[in-house]
């Protein structure tokens, strides 16, 4: 179970992964030894499972970002999803129960790459029957 030191704690990293332990002590009233130990308990748990960074697309070249939806044949779902996988230019790769079988995040460098990899790419991947793209206007959160 989660106490509210730890909660505190998932939230600060979640805001910022390299916020240091001796900021997280101050805010919580505790030492940074007590921080650490919490941190390396919350990482056995398995409820921290990575730290990471949040790009900037446009700053790669990437001025188009879709949030796609995938169909595809029932048997093939599986096989679908793992060859999204082997695309660098799919960044998150999902099974879900909504609207579509598979959401995608995708970086295109624009219109012209996102058509091409809807089209060229992922419309012909055996057992895809669907692409349903929703181009991100503004990141809010």
């Amino acid at each position: 179970m989660l106490d509210e030191r730890d909660k505190v704690i998932i939230d600060m990293l979640t805001k910022d992964a390299r916020t240091p332990f001796t900021e997280i002590a101050k805010v919580l009233g505790i030492s940074e030894t007590a921080v650490r130990k919490r941190v390396k308990a919350l990482e056995e748990a398995g409820v921290i499972k990575q730290y990471t960074v949040v790009i900037d697309p446009s700053r790669l070249g990437y001025n188009l970002v879709s949030l796609t939806g995938v169909d595809t044949l029932p048997e093939k779902i599986f096989e679908v999803a793992e060859k999204l996988k082997e695309f660098e230019f799919v960044r998150n790769l999902y099974l879900t129960s909504g609207d579509h079988m598979i959401m995608t995040e995708i970086w295109a460098k624009n219109g012209e790459d996102l058509s091409d990899i809807i089209s060229n790419k992922i419309g012909k991947i055996p057992g895809v029957t669907k692409v349903c793209p929703a181009i991100i206007l503004e990141r809010l959160k």
